[in-house]
């Protein structure tokens, strides 16, 4: 076999073992992608609790990245605290060691069997959780088929001069020896964009002969910083501070923790070595065959090891590490009070992290509009002609965001989406548009309350009184479906009816109060219409409101 031949197989092999991960971890997330969801959103602020969690969700779906970018979106739209996802991440770098695990396990004869049964299941059941389930399968076998293909494709080098001098020049022999592995270890996985994928390789490379136990150590830990430099990468040109500061706290504490073993790298290999011949392991350089078996068994540990010793070390300084990343991302510019809704293209390859992003902001484009819509009601007992003419830079404002948001969410919708989520992106629709029509409403309120100061109205003080009442108990609907859309508690969907019928109620006992007052003769019939007509836009808003609350209660 020449040259090509074996870096066509190898690579071809590697390829394989990429696509069965992502196709894997994408039929885990999707499978079960709402038990991730809630288990996410109900992390409480104990730092050990949501480190295990991370790690039970990361090996769930065998990706530390989806992890990552799950939990970025959960940050950004106020789930949960930067805190609480940092110590989740940390649970995450333990949980993606599993696939190492799996992998020393030797189930490569399973790699077949898998894509058989996994390939008819994908691309012929009628059922979509069918479907998933074989893209799990499927992607576990083409995984390990992608191992047995880099293994026959190195075979042939281990007894060529050339490749064994390549590989004599990573030696740990020496701390410049053991650098140069942590780098070739960060720079192939900054190619390859998958620790896992690298760590895979690197267990393929040691079982060859080609590597000793303790270089492929030191490539691990490179692996460990290689993955957080592909976060590091994709927050380049991103606005999302959650973003930033997430991925400089992931990249501290997998530097700081190498940096720490390496130091002390010798003893390091020690003590995986002792740990794992007490759990009943043959030595690592026992031969089988012609190969070294059994390191992927102690290659797998290490890795496991030094996750669980870096997030250990990690957790009881997480709060330093958080002001240190804070310290290292960019800095929190002035607010611009009309900006655009914000998403990072990569969150569409998570759909649990994509909708959490634009939860966040259409809760930013509710909170805008509540705002706008205390300035106008404070319009109906004050004067202010400044502020009724922004209405209409107001109104295109949350035009745009309503356009921007449903943009997005058709572009999510468009890709590979389960029932419950297909739901919530139709409820999200929902819900943004009904805050536009808030929008609509509160634009018709300051035409009128323009014109009753432009013809020096007079209003009767009944009738500013039922106004500011009707107007307070609308900005407190809105209030309280901004606040419970996050995660609404039990009795939301009753307090929602409750104050919708309460503005109803208001509406039709002022109208009535107001007919009284035109028989009276206490109100000319000019005011009395536009008096109406502020009843009308306050209650429909009211009704908005309560789609909101309708929305936000499908949304499981």
């Amino acid at each position: 076999m020449d040259s090509l031949d074996i870096l066509i197989q190898t690579i071809g092999g590697l390829g394989l073992f990429i696509l069965g991960m992502k196709m894997m971890t994408e039929g885990l997330e999707m499978t079960a992608g709402q038990k991730i969801k809630r288990i996410l959103g109900a992390i409480s602020s104990n730092r050990v609790i949501g480190c295990a969690t991370g790690a039970g969700v990361t090996a769930m779906i065998q990706s530390s990245s989806a992890t990552t970018v799950m939990l970025i979106g959960f940050v950004g739209a106020g789930i949960m605290t930067l805190e609480q996802a940092v110590g989740v991440i940390l649970g995450a770098n333990v949980g993606t060691t599993v696939t190492a695990q799996l992998i020393a396990f030797k189930l490569t004869d399973l790699a077949l069997p898998a894509i058989a049964i996994g390939v008819p299941m994908k691309f012929f059941s009628k059922k979509r959780q069918y479907r998933h389930i074989g893209d799990i399968i499927l992607g576990f076998g083409l995984l390990f088929y992608g191992m047995t293909v880099m293994k026959h494709g190195l075979a042939p080098i281990k007894s060529d001069p050339e490749f064994i001098s390549f590989f004599m020049k990573f030696s740990t022999e020496s701390y410049g020896g053991i650098l140069l592995c942590v780098g070739m270890g960060a720079l192939v996985t900054i190619m390859v964009q998958s620790s896992s994928a690298t760590v895979g390789l690197t267990m393929t490379l040691a079982v060859q002969g080609l590597i000793d136990f303790p270089t492929a150590m030191a490539l691990v830990l490179g692996e460990n910083i290689g993955t957080t430099i592909t976060a590091e990468i994709a927050t380049l040109g991103s606005t999302s501070l959650s973003a930033h500061r997430t991925a400089r706290a992931h990249t501290l504490f997998n530097v700081v923790g190498v940096s720490m073993v390496v130091l002390i790298f010798p003893w390091f290999v020690k003590l995986i070595t002792a740990v794992t011949m007490m759990m009943g392991a043959d030595p690592v350089t026992d031969m089988v065959n012609g190969e070294f078996l059994h390191s992927g068994r102690y290659i797998a540990n290490g890795h496991t090891i030094f996750n669980i010793l870096n997030a250990s070390f990690f957790l009881i300084f997480l709060p330093q590490l958080i002001k240190v990343a804070i310290y290292l991302s960019p800095k929190e510019k002035q607010k611009e009070r009309y900006r655009l809704p914000s998403f990072d293209g990569r969150f569409i390859d998570s759909t649990i992290g994509a909708l959490a992003k634009v939860r966040g902001e259409v809760v930013k484009m509710a909170l805008f509009t509540q705002k706008s819509l205390r300035n106008t009601c404070e319009c109906i007992t004050v004067r202010d002609d400044d502020r009724l003419a922004e209405r209409e830079s107001i109104e295109d404002h949350i035009d745009a965001m309503q356009k921007v948001i449903i943009k997005y969410l058709t572009s999510i919708y468009q890709g590979d989406v389960n029932e419950p989520e297909a739901i919530e992106i139709s409820e999200m629709m929902r819900i943004t548009n009904n805050i536009e029509r808030i929008g609509d409403s509160m634009e018709n309120v300051s035409n009128i309350l323009e014109r009753i100061h432009e013809n020096d109205y007079d209003i009767s003080k009944d009738a500013l009184n039922d106004l500011v009442a009707i107007s307070k108990e609308v900005d407190h609907f809105l209030e309280f479906v901004i606040k419970e859309m996050g995660e609404p508690s039990p009795d939301f969907k009753k307090r929602a009816k409750a104050q919708e019928d309460l503005i109803d109620d208001m509406r039709e006992r002022m109208r009535r109060d107001h007919i009284d007052r035109l028989r009276a003769d206490s109100c000319s019939v000019d005011v009395g219409v536009l008096f109406i007509a502020l009843l009308s836009n306050f209650e429909k808003m009211g009704d908005y409101c309560y789609n909101i609350a309708t929305g936000i209660n499908r949304i499981k």
